[in-house]
């Protein structure tokens, strides 16, 4: 019967975990009645011996349909775009609608600029980079052609659980190492003068 039970709140949340896999913990502890439970919640203050688990819900731990994941192995593509760039979110739509996974670099800063012009040769947004092949400003046109090209399907094929990784900088900033001032040697302490002849303090 026991064993009965534990499967039966395996297969439960086994069950929950699916079906709340945008939630980012998992939450076990022990209540003040010595019961072990299991929830996506966290645990009241009481608790004793909570231990926490991340789900992830990254593109990468998704399984793409064969044709989409062989493009994406092949001819990943990456987006440099700006804030309020009217051109920039038409191409972000397009990209989504077609279901093509891609990343996205967001340009604000000078270094972000100098990077964008050292990957696509020029600082128009937005651009479109298929594997080595770069397209500068929003053509749709143009990209679902060179999209088509690279072996992405025409009509979108993500899972539906599918979410798009988060927008990084251009040129993220780089933690700039601090050098600690040499330290000075401690001074040799003088002697005092002797008092007597031939003796030393």
């Amino acid at each position: 019967m026991k064993l009965l039970t534990v499967l039966n709140t395996t297969c439960v949340l086994l069950s929950c975990v699916l079906a709340t896999a945008a939630h980012a913990e998992l939450y076990k502890w022990v209540g003040a009645d010595g019961k072990v439970s299991y929830s996506d919640v966290p645990p009241p203050s009481n608790a004793r011996q909570v231990e926490t688990k991340s789900i992830s819900s990254d593109a990468s731990a998704m399984s793409l349909p064969p044709e989409l994941a062989a493009a994406v192995a092949k001819n990943p593509v990456t987006l440099y775009a700006a804030p309020s760039c009217t051109p920039c979110n038409e191409g972000r739509t397009l990209l989504k609608q077609l279901g093509i996974p891609f990343s996205e670099k967001i340009v604000v800063s000078n270094e972000d600029i100098a990077r964008l012009k050292q990957i696509s040769g020029e600082a128009q947004l937005p651009a479109l980079i298929i594997r080595n092949s770069k397209f500068r400003g929003f053509d749709s046109a143009e990209w679902r052609s060179a999209l088509e090209s690279a072996g992405y399907p025409e009509t979108s094929k993500l899972p539906k659980e599918y979410r798009y990784p988060p927008a990084e900088a251009a040129a993220p900033a780089t933690k700039k190492t601090v050098e600690k001032p040499a330290e000075k040697e401690p001074a040799t302490p003088k002697l005092k003068p002797s008092l007597e002849p031939g003796i030393r303090f």
